[in-house]
């Protein structure tokens, strides 16, 4: 899921059900009558249609207003949702949720048509959903992305109204994971079709069928409400009746908020955390979640000579950047899938695929790289722009590799800090020269960012393309599917080359400091999902 460098509310294996401390905001002094939260987010959301949603804030805000088969849950489990129970056929191919009878904010039932429709809208074409790739498993999904089969034929059946068959082309044990995922949601035809291209463009543009109904968002505001629905099936354990939620830019102006009891939550820059580091109210959420360099391949020749790619990766002193630019508990990376989300033999997939000069600070050697890579191509000075989000984070980030690109001799680089759903749109466009991104953990499987990188793959923005790593990817997902150890080191190997060829640059591996108020109880944090689950949340 992308999402922009200051997004810390998710990632994959760290699973901790939080209980707030501090002081209480006007609204939790109150007391259980009111059982309301004021959330801050540090970006706006871009949309409600899970079929288009590629965004963490826009995930989050779903993954609280609609329900999938399944929910994402602590200790890297899944708990039942709109499915009560699923079964799996033998050879691994087959899966059945069987739906209970659970309803829609309008009162109108959730069908297994509602997945059905949903799952085949988002593969279809014309969608141009940019996740329609996560659906590739699914049984004719990839022909039918590619024009060349009716979406009627994707693998999905509705048996009666309340019984859905899903049919693999291969076993996929983390299925169950990503059938928790936003992507693949239930959508309401009939609301699809009355709203058309402004579907899922405001709140009152949207159906429901979770926890909270969403409230008071025309598209581009910074607060918009999530109040408990009740038509929901679970309605009677959910104890918050609201949560406010707030986009908020600034760090300053956020802590502000905190202090003066408008916020329950906020989310800490580096200088902050010096500050609030022994305050009781502070905490640190590491996440499976990494920040990386794109350059532009497809746009520039310049991008795809090796040697210069390679420079860049070397001149970037990732230490300094966790540390002390960020200073927010953010590590160094071991490479490109960050580490404590996937593991085999008792091994840590970072480690096995761990390769030194991938994300290594070397200037002498990147200079010599650099030296070799403008005589390859012709140059003796380039000038290029590097393109982020425009909150405080994301500048202080894009000023730091702004100096560290500039110590190699004639590369002039220039900051450009637009809004973050603005920078989502050029970057899926390759509107861009380099760029900053960020990827965070759908699930607890490297799979999930390797795909990424694929030639083909819809959020390859940079458009660097390895066909030894593309025959290494599709082995593991079919040729060695079934078999645990040679899937695994099929990715390894991709990882390899991935970071030997600098196909993207790794700059850190993300983790959250914050600050949460007293008077909230059971808010839990699910890093294998993008959200904050307020299910079992209460206020005293």
């Amino acid at each position: 899921m992308k999402f922009s460098s200051v997004a810390k509310l998710g990632g994959v294996a760290f699973l901790s059900a939080l209980v707030l401390a501090g002081c209480g905001s006007k609204s939790s002094q109150s007391g259980s009558s009111k059982q309301k939260l004021n959330w801050m987010i540090p970006a706006n959301i871009s949309t409600m249609d899970p079929s288009k949603m590629v965004d963490l804030y826009s995930a989050q805000t779903a993954n609280a207003t609609n329900e999938g088969l399944l929910r994402m849950a602590p200790n890297s489990k899944v708990d039942p949702g709109v499915a009560k129970n699923y079964s799996v056929s033998k050879d691994g191919k087959t899966w059945t949720f069987n739906l209970r009878h659970s309803k829609w904010s309008d009162g109108s039932p959730v069908t297994a048509k509602d997945f059905v429709y949903s799952w085949q809208r988002t593969v279809t074409p014309k969608t141009a959903s940019q996740y329609a790739y996560i659906f590739a498993n699914i049984k004719n999904a990839s022909k039918i992305n590619a024009g060349k089969m009716s979406p009627s034929k994707l693998g999905v059946k509705a048996d009666g109204n309340y019984k859905l068959t899903v049919q693999l082309n291969k076993p996929q044990s983390y299925f169950k994971f990503m059938v928790a995922q936003p992507s693949f949601l239930p959508e309401k035809k009939a609301t699809v079709q009355k709203y058309g291209s402004a579907y899922g463009t405001k709140s009152t543009n949207a159906a429901y069928n979770g926890p909270f109904l969403m409230k008071n968002w025309t598209g581009t505001n910074d607060t918009f409400k999530l109040v408990k629905n009740p038509k929901y099936w679970n309605a009677k354990n959910v104890k918050l009746k609201q949560i406010t939620i707030q986009a908020v830019k600034d760090p300053s102006t956020a802590l502000n908020s905190f202090e003066s009891g408008k916020l329950d939550y906020t989310t800490l820059n580096g200088t902050q955390v010096k500050q609030y580091k022994n305050d009781k109210q502070y905490k640190v959420y590491k996440e499976a979640s990494t920040s990386y360099l794109e350059l532009n391949q497809k746009k520039y020749a310049f991008f795809r000579n090796r040697n210069i790619r390679k420079a860049i990766g070397l001149v970037i002193d990732r230490q300094q950047l966790a540390n002390k630019v960020l200073a927010d508990g953010s590590q160094t990376p071991k490479g490109y899938v960050p580490d404590n989300m996937s593991q085999h033999n008792g091994k840590d997939f970072a480690d096995a695929a761990y390769t030194k000069n991938g994300v290594s600070y070397n200037l002498a050697q990147a200079k010599k790289y650099w030296a070799k890579g403008m005589k390859e191509t012709g140059k003796k000075s380039v000038s290029f722009t590097l393109l982020d989000a425009d909150d405080d984070a994301s500048k202080k980030i894009s000023e730091f590799i702004q100096s560290q690109l500039t110590k190699l001799p004639g590369f002039h680089v220039t900051d450009q800090n637009i809004p973050f759903k603005t920078k989502l749109s050029r970057s899926q466009n390759q509107q861009f020269d380099m760029v900053l991104s960020a990827w965070i953990a759908d699930y607890p499987d490297p799979s999930n960012f390797l795909d990424l990188f694929t030639s083909n793959n819809a959020y390859n923005d940079g458009k660097w393309s390895n066909k030894q790593y593309d025959a290494l990817v599709k082995k593991s997902e079919s040729t060695d599917a079934n078999n645990e150890t040679a899937r695994w080191n099929d990715m390894v190997q991709a990882e390899k080359i991935l970071m030997d060829d600098q196909g993207i640059v790794p700059l850190f591996q993300q983790a959250q400091s914050a600050l949460l108020k007293s008077k909230v109880q059971g808010v839990q944090f699910l890093p294998t999902s993008p959200e904050w689950d307020w299910t079992k949340a209460s206020v005293k």
